[in-house]
């Protein structure tokens, strides 16, 4: 592999991490079109592993800035995310049998729904204090699981989808939720990866290569993410037009099969 791939991975990484920093989530679902189309990588279950590894990794990175930051609700995220890595693994090994335009043009529906809903959703801007307990706790491991299965099925770190369930489950705040939810995105890809891998559809150089960029799209974006904070109506909006955006743009592609 040439060294233009590997720098373009990086820049993707990027990205990527810094949308993972500044919404929790979201940053994520560009990460395969960056990779077939920008990269340049030619099987599309190849750049769903990679992209699952890479943003693993990403969020992991992103997810120590936000736990020094003190904005992360660590019984909440581990509930949510140990069930749903679990689902993941079983979303994943289903969608490696299944054609990879089908995916997109579905994942591409269900991102215009999450992010219509978010836009016109007029609730409160919840409980910056919420402590897991017992009646949320069934709830939260439920909503982890519904979001692993669509994770690992789609090849993504969910957390488009993470942070409204990590809201619906535990009423906490978006801000509270965006960084919260970067434990899951790490952990449903870590499962995702780990099972492309097994069937030898990872290429780890352009992991590292992701990785090493996304370091740097993580220190841009912390900054961003505390000025959000301050701001979770305007957050919510830009938050679900990302969705939106991404959305169109990876139907116009499945449509197109390109």
């Amino acid at each position: 592999m040439g060294l233009t791939p590997l720098l373009l991975a990086g820049m993707s990484g990027g990205v990527v991490a810094l949308l993972l920093t500044v919404f929790g989530g979201g940053g994520s679902v560009l990460a395969v079109p960056l990779l077939l189309y920008v990269v340049g990588v030619r099987d599309p279950h190849v750049a769903i592993g990679v992209s699952a590894a890479g943003v693993s990794l990403n969020a992991l990175t992103a997810l120590a800035g936000q736990a020094r930051a003190g904005r992360v609700r660590w019984p909440c995220a581990t509930v949510f995310a140990v069930t749903g890595a679990a689902a993941a693994w079983v979303g994943s090994s289903v969608a490696k049998a299944i054609d990879g335009r089908h995916l997109l043009l579905a994942f591409a529906v269900a991102m215009a729904m999450v992010g219509l809903a978010m836009l016109s959703s007029r609730k409160g801007d919840g409980d910056p204090g919420v402590r897991l307990n017992r009646d949320m706790a069934p709830r939260v491991a439920a909503s982890g699981a519904g979001v692993g299965v669509a994770a690992g099925f789609f090849g993504i770190g969910g957390g488009f989808l993470i942070v409204p369930g990590l809201m619906w489950a535990t009423g906490m705040t978006l801000a509270a939720a965006q960084a919260t939810s970067l434990l899951s995105v790490a952990a449903f890809g870590a499962s995702t990866a780990v099972n492309y891998s097994l069937s030898g559809l990872v290429d780890w150089t352009l992991v590292g290569a992701m990785t090493v960029g996304g370091a740097a799209g993580t220190v841009a974006g912390l900054p961003l993410a505390s000025r959000l904070g301050a701001d979770a109506a305007l957050g919510r909006r830009l938050f679900a037009g990302l969705i939106l955006v991404v959305a169109a743009y990876v139907a116009v592609k499945a449509i197109m099969g390109s």
